[in-house]
């Protein structure tokens, strides 16, 4: 009788939570704060010696992370059995383009000054430049294609499209690396984090089509 009732309870909580903790307004504001903390620190003059830089590579390293915690969904969806978790995938995923985009911007507007020459041989000349554009070029057909309507006019084609956040996620991380000049502390661990995730999702496949032979 006991394991029935906390049975009875975990179903409750497992339903209720979601709406009253988890609901996407709360869930935006937290994914907008890094933003509103980086533009306070901006406005205070609190970003160090060199501030361009600093802000710069905060908006790619939240970028990276929202891409991250976007492909962490579906498999923390299926592991624990929380499907709710879904209904956050799409916003993640646009607050990762989101933080690039700005990161972007950033880059050709204070390092550049919106020199088309200068942005073009920065792409040449430094490798971890290139990477980054060619990944943010990937980024740009997710996130227009998004939409419930773009969905649905895809249809099957919409999944094979999406499967770029793979990688996506890739170039990123190998940005990263290209860019870290002495401390490899973060991006080794979201090389670990990723090698899992990529490696979950191909041992999920390859026990699909073996159940379909």
């Amino acid at each position: 009788m006991e394991v029935v009732i906390k049975n009875n309870v975990y179903t409750q909580l497992k339903e209720k939570v979601p709406g009253v903790i988890f609901f996407k307004p709360v869930v935006f504001i937290l994914c907008l704060m890094p933003f509103f903390f980086l533009l306070l620190n901006a406005i205070n003059n609190n970003l160090g010696p060199n501030p361009v830089e600093e802000m710069i590579r905060t908006l790619g390293d939240w970028g990276i992370y929202f891409l991250f915690i976007g492909l962490m969904i579906s498999p923390v969806r299926k592991v624990f059995n929380v499907s709710w978790l879904s209904r956050y995938r799409r916003m993640t995923g646009l607050f990762a383009f989101f933080y690039v985009s700005i990161h972007f911007f950033s880059y050709i507007w204070f390092d550049q000054f919106f020199s088309l020459q200068d942005i073009v041989k920065d792409i040449i000349k430094r490798p971890f430049i290139t990477v980054g554009f060619i990944c943010y070029l990937l980024l740009v057909p997710l996130a227009l294609t998004s939409t419930t309507g773009m969905m649905r006019r895809l249809k099957k084609n919409w999944g094979r499209l999406h499967k770029l956040v793979y990688p996506v996620s890739i170039l990123a991380l190998l940005h990263y690396f290209m860019m870290v000049k002495a401390d490899f502390l973060v991006p080794g661990v979201m090389l670990i984090i990723l090698s899992v995730l990529l490696g979950y999702r191909l041992v999920l496949s390859l026990k699909n089509k073996r159940k379909r032979t």
